[in-house]
């Protein structure tokens, strides 16, 4: 059956917006224009195709897991596709090539519960190839030759990421080699607070706050005194950072206050288990801002109500239903 309460269209359009801020400053805006699109199109399609595939049968977690790997991916590749030089006409072609890889091996792994860890690695290690390979065909075709074929084949985004977090870390750590000896942290979980600490160092107060408040209280106030750890960089393995790295971008934790489409997603399922007009009798007694809002919300519409009291109804309705 289809995968009940993902809004894949607006989770892929938040994953295109997030993406934004990240795109090089030095790019054309038509280029910037093709890198969100690319993420956008094709985390949507893909997130479609298995949400409606019944053989399938994906959770949410699942389909949203399979969605932020083409997502990341088309980021990256489309990146590397405009640095190369090719010649615009040719970006989709080799984009389509790469995310259908992607969608494949990851609906297959996630599909026989394959570790997540191992399926990353291996959609980065087929990426690789039918990136190489799409360039390849276009120097056959001679769309290219062999000094653009030699520069595409040396862009990795990803890796680009990577080196510049490990050049600021080093940076800094021997800017504040004379700071004083902080325990370092241990364990698993310290060591992953300590590295969202070190992203967060350069952030605007007002954005760290915000950030935070995703946190518990007492995670939150650790990550605050990692942030305040002057020598940090020099507490952490430089490989565990990039590792902790990628698993904060893909599990990056829920904020306290229900978004307005993921409480959509939920109002649809419920609509879709017991019908609108049961929804709606339920409510008949309620204040009319209620009954607007479940009565919008029943077709997928909100009206001007804040998540807080918007998650309470649905709170409410959940407990009556479920």
């Amino acid at each position: 059956m289809p995968t009940e309460g993902f809004d894949y269209k607006t989770f892929a359009n938040d994953l295109a917006t997030q993406a934004q801020e990240l795109i090089p400053a030095e790019f054309q805006p038509f280029q910037k224009t093709y890198v969100f699109n690319t993420i956008k199109n094709f985390a949507s399609m893909s997130a479609e195709a298995v949400c409606n595939d019944p053989k399938l049968n994906f959770n949410i977690d699942q389909a949203m897991f399979l969605t932020q790997i083409i997502a990341e991916w088309s980021f990256h590749k489309s990146i590397d596709l405009i640095r190369s030089g090719i010649l615009p006409d040719y970006w989709d072609a080799v984009m389509k090539k790469i995310a259908f890889t992607i969608f494949e091996i990851a609906k297959q792994t996630i599909s026989q519960n394959v570790d997540q860890d191992e399926i990353l690695k291996l959609v980065e290690h087929h990426v690789k190839k039918s990136y190489e390979s799409a360039i390849e065909d276009l120097l056959k075709r001679n769309v290219i030759d062999a000094d653009v074929q030699k520069r595409a084949l040396e862009q990795s985004n990803i890796d680009k990421m990577m080196a510049e977090i490990q050049a600021e870390q080093e940076k800094q750590a021997a800017e504040q080699g004379n700071a004083q000896n902080t325990p370092a942290p241990s364990g698993v979980k310290d060591l992953k607070l300590a590295t969202l600490a070190l992203l967060l160092k350069n952030v605007e107060e007002d954005k760290v706050k915000a950030i935070l408040t995703k946190f518990d209280d007492s995670d939150a106030d650790e990550i605050l005194q990692y942030i305040q750890m002057p020598d940090l960089n020099r507490k952490i393995d430089i490989r565990n950072t990039m590792k902790y790295l990628q698993e904060i971008r893909m599990n990056l934790p829920e904020a306290k206050q229900i978004s307005p489409s993921k409480i959509l997603s939920k109002m649809k399922v419920l609509t879709n288990k017991i019908g609108k007009e049961p929804l709606l009798r339920m409510v008949k007694q309620e204040r009319s801002i209620v009954k607007d809002f479940v009565k919008k919300a029943t077709i997928g519409e909100c009206i001007d109500i804040s998540p807080k009291v918007a998650n309470i109804i649905l709170q409410h309705l959940e407990e009556k239903i479920l």
